[in-house]
């Protein structure tokens, strides 16, 4: 098989939206454990600007994005699980998502069931693997709980809003405005807190008798860092995923115990789905909430791949709703 070439993303410095910019790559055939994957759609995540921004350091040049759908074009000749023409998605992949066409290692593609668009897929599997890993593995919901998810409106919180619900979890959900404070509802939220206009920890302390609740779930960062800390009842568990507002540094762990002999973790989505088996009871649980219609994706913004750096922009203003994919049929 012979090189295609083909548009992609990629940046030789890191900065602001502008130092994205579209060139023309060549994709080689693929390695032995790679599939080549024909993209219909990426997905667009707070952890792309990380990488643009240079907060997650990277080799420069290099392309964004760790998630997309497509039809596979070729196989490695050590790939059993996968064949041409198969339909399929990933969430987790070496840097490259924005491309029509790119080269993916087998391990990290799932095969996508009749039912699922390419748009779905590429908008649920970073953002629907992360809560099932967050609800699933990092503190198992068993049901009954009440838990504290921020940012509920956004493209993972939407997600959890409804998985939440599908498992008859209580999820309280912070949001920045009465527009989000209904989407989140909409999607199953127990409860909304606006934080611009009401004291998040008095409202869960209203909220939970008193109680506090057992675990937080917190992608924001340096903003909600201490709010949280003072919202999980004692023994506790803090869940730190994502800097949407900046990192978390500087900390003094005895702060854990002031607040009431809490757990802290930072996870991340790869170590939770770092073998195929894994991976595919992960997506296999997702996937069958989506077909079972317990988990709605709601893609509100779609972008060309040319325009990159405007569906950024507007992720990072947290102007956005639901997901946002960069559309790449060709």
């Amino acid at each position: 098989m012979a090189s295609n070439t083909v548009k992609a993303i990629q940046l030789e410095a890191h900065g602001g939206p502008e130092v994205l910019k579209l060139v023309d790559v060549e994709v080689p055939p693929p390695g032995p454990n790679e599939v080549t994957v024909r993209q219909h759609a990426a997905g667009l995540n707070f952890i792309d600007i990380y990488y643009r921004t240079g907060l997650y350091p990277h080799p420069l040049p290099h392309g964004l994005g760790f998630e997309g759908a497509g039809v596979v074009e070729a196989v490695g000749s050590e790939v059993t699980h996968i064949k041409k023409g198969d339909r399929v998605a990933y969430g987790q992949s070496p840097l490259g998502a924005y491309a029509e066409m790119r080269n993916v290692p087998a391990a990290n593609v799932v095969q996508l069931p009749k039912g699922i668009g390419f748009d779905e897929a590429a908008a649920m599997m970073l953002k629907g693997l992360t809560v099932q890993y967050l609800f699933r593995q990092t503190y198992r919901l068993q049901g009954g709980e009440t838990i504290l998810f921020h940012a509920a409106a956004g493209g993972v919180g939407l997600i959890a809003c409804q998985w939440a619900k599908a498992l008859g979890v209580k999820l309280i959900g912070t949001v920045s405005s009465p527009e989000k404070a209904e989407l989140a509802r909409a999607h199953g939220a127990w409860q909304t807190i606006d934080y611009s206009r009401e004291n998040v920890v008095e409202r869960v302390l209203e909220l939970t008798g008193g109680k506090k609740v057992p675990v937080v779930y917190d992608g924001v960062g340096k903003d909600t860092w201490e709010i949280s800390l003072d919202c999980i009842e004692p023994r506790g568990l803090m869940v730190s995923f994502g800097n949407a507002s900046g990192p978390v540094s500087g900390v003094n762990v005895g702060i854990l115990n002031q607040k009431g002999c809490l757990y802290l973790t930072r996870p991340s989505l790869g170590l939770h789905v770092n073998t195929p088996a894994k991976l595919k009871a992960a997506s296999d649980e997702l996937f069958g909430l989506v077909l079972k219609k317990k988990i709605r994706m709601r893609i509100d913004q779609r972008y060309p791949l040319e325009e990159a750096a405007e569906a950024q922009m507007a992720l990072a203003s947290r102007k956005t709703t639901g997901a946002t994919v960069l559309t790449l049929d060709n």
